[in-house]
């Protein structure tokens, strides 16, 4: 990456969308159901559709109801491990009660994601399918991603490792992530780099996107910044 480049992503990573500064509010679990269910009918797919075809959200209303539960009575955690492990079965998709999951998850796809237990998931991200969100390192480096908000993982992703993946960012397709990523950036490869600063505002749509504070902050940090791919 060239100098003026990197020090302009140094600049979009510690002013704006900073993952590690992550706020994660706990509303009621039918409140974090009814805004993954927006998710889906804002990208045009049919209620009954999403209701009873979409393994994603199953998976996720299923885990908002464990998580409220645990977090109302410890004795209810045995049984929220065996619904999450019925649903692995079902669905292909790895949801412990133990991870932090914001509001407007969108799994639009079958199976074969994991999420880890320690991992920190922001509000209106996107992942797709044979995503993994996993632990790496060792000693005090070891632990699981915190990923920051409105993030969009392509198909056949690895994000491991206790990095942080700022707002906005883009992870493409069949990527190998395990060092920390600016937000907005666009990464892709094996191991992944930093491809383009156009962020994740064409990829992830959710209910006020458009007069969302955050949102519209962040684009126009874009805009201000100008940083053009790497």
């Amino acid at each position: 990456m060239r100098p003026a480049t990197r020090q302009k992503a140094h600049a979009t990573w510690v002013q704006v969308g900073d993952g590690a500064r992550l706020e994660l509010h706990h509303t009621p679990w039918w409140r974090h159901v009814y805004l993954d269910f927006r998710r889906y009918r804002v990208t045009a797919d049919a209620a009954l559709r999403t209701i009873f075809l979409t393994q994603g959200f199953w998976a996720s209303t299923l885990f908002r109801m464990g998580q409220a539960a645990v977090r109302r009575s410890r004795w209810a955690l045995p049984v929220a491990v065996i619904a999450q492990k019925l649903v692995e079965i079902v669905t292909g998709i790895s949801l412990p009660v133990q991870c932090e999951i914001g509001d407007g998850l969108y799994i639009g796809h079958y199976g074969s994601i994991i999420v880890a237990p320690q991992a920190r998931v922001g509000h209106n991200c996107s992942l797709a399918q044979n995503v993994t969100v996993g632990i790496a390192g060792g000693g005090d480096d070891r632990g699981a991603p915190t990923i920051g908000n409105r993030v969009f993982i392509g198909a056949h992703s690895v994000i491991v490792g206790r990095i942080t993946v700022g707002d906005d960012a883009v992870i493409c397709a069949g990527s190998v992530v395990s060092r920390s990523v600016p937000a907005r950036a666009v990464v892709m490869g094996n191991p992944a780099r930093v491809v383009s600063y156009d962020g994740s505002f064409d990829y992830v749509y959710y209910d006020g996107m458009d007069v969302d504070p955050a949102r519209r902050a962040s684009l126009d940090r874009l805009k201000s910044l100008n940083v053009g791919p790497a």
